[in-house]
């Protein structure tokens, strides 16, 4: 199996892709976020960083079967729309409860009064335009809530760890909440809050390839983890929280995971002071192995300008890095 990190810069995509006769070229593939829609995300490409769907075009197997929205923030979802457009997947997952749907509409964007305000509206309203995408197809969309278990294909299993069905049925009121209200200025207080809060309703799923445990846990930082039994996060393969700021892990959720290689997805400007030193001191001193989907500009750090980064999981838990320059 091959697990790619690919380099959008500040935001995530990951693509998974399992051998499987059953599905199209014998490959089972797995969109997990896509990283962000936004022009200027990559108009400095030095470090490699390059859309979603470019990478796909020029290394993707050419279909995709799973779709996973973790949360609606732009840096993980926009970019999904673009791909869902060029290769309309045969499924998305995602965290909103299917009744909340009737209750949106699009959203007027010049009502932004800050760049997270914009960023958010904009995610709301791809969000929106990915499911009716799907919708177009016929192809189904379903919430995950923690506690679903899945056989994704040949070898592969899907647990569910978050976020819980009561924190589901929370996200989907306050969205409701949110498309309900008409009044522009606790409009935008509604939206500014649930921006705050989208983080820790991602999705976190525990990946199982024939025994190696791979954790995703979206954006959820260290406080997002309390609904999570600490024996269930084990993993040999843990991407890291919120880009690796400071909130992104603490000593105790290193020490439940125990993993053998950590992935960190900062941009090379370490934008919102992501790859912070204090989470990479913390993951180094845990024995982990770390890597970078980006090249963060950190000291002692140089990594080659690499367009992703993947890793490949044989038997008997083999598991191997390289950067795709």
């Amino acid at each position: 199996m091959k697990l790619t990190f690919v380099n959008v810069g500040y935001g995530e995509a990951i693509l998974l892709e399992c051998p499987d006769p059953r599905f199209a070229d014998g490959v089972f593939v797995m969109v997990i976020d896509g990283g962000s829609a936004e022009a200027e995300e990559f108009s400095d490409r030095t470090t490699g960083r390059l859309p979603l769907t470019e990478y796909l075009h020029a290394h993707g197997p050419g279909h995709i079967d799973l779709m996973v929205s973790t949360h609606i923030h732009e840096d993980h979802i926009c970019g999904l729309l673009s791909a869902a457009r060029d290769f309309v997947p045969a499924a998305l997952w995602q965290t909103l409860p299917e009744e909340t749907a009737a209750h949106m509409y699009p959203l007027d964007v010049s009502l932004a009064r800050n760049a997270s305000q914009d960023k958010f509206l904009r995610a709301l309203n791809d969000y929106q335009s990915l499911c009716a995408l799907l919708g177009q197809h016929g192809n189904p969309i379903q919430t995950l809530r923690a506690g679903d278990a899945f056989e994704l294909c040949r070898g592969l299993t899907c647990r569910v760890l978050a976020p819980s069905p009561s924190k589901t049925s929370e996200l989907g009121a306050c969205c409701r909440d949110l498309f309900d209200e008409r009044d522009p200025e606790n409009f935008l207080k509604k939206l500014s809050a649930l921006d705050g809060r989208m983080n820790n309703y991602s999705l976190m799923l525990l990946l199982d390839y024939q025994g190696t445990r791979i954790l995703l846990p979206g954006d959820t930082n260290h406080l997002g983890y309390e609904d999570v039994d600490p024996a269930s996060l084990r993993a040999d393969l843990f991407k890291v929280g919120h880009h690796g700021q400071k909130d992104g892990a603490n000593e105790e959720l290193l020490a439940a995971i125990r993993p053998r290689a950590v992935v960190c997805c900062a941009s090379s400007d370490r934008r919102y002071n992501s790859a912070h030193p204090d989470i990479l001191r913390m993951i180094t001193e845990s024995g982990a192995a770390l890597y970078f989907s980006d090249c963060p500009q950190l000291p002692g750090l140089d990594l080659p300008p690499h367009c992703a980064l993947t890793f490949t999981v044989g038997a008997a838990g083999v598991l191997s890095a390289q950067y795709i320059v």
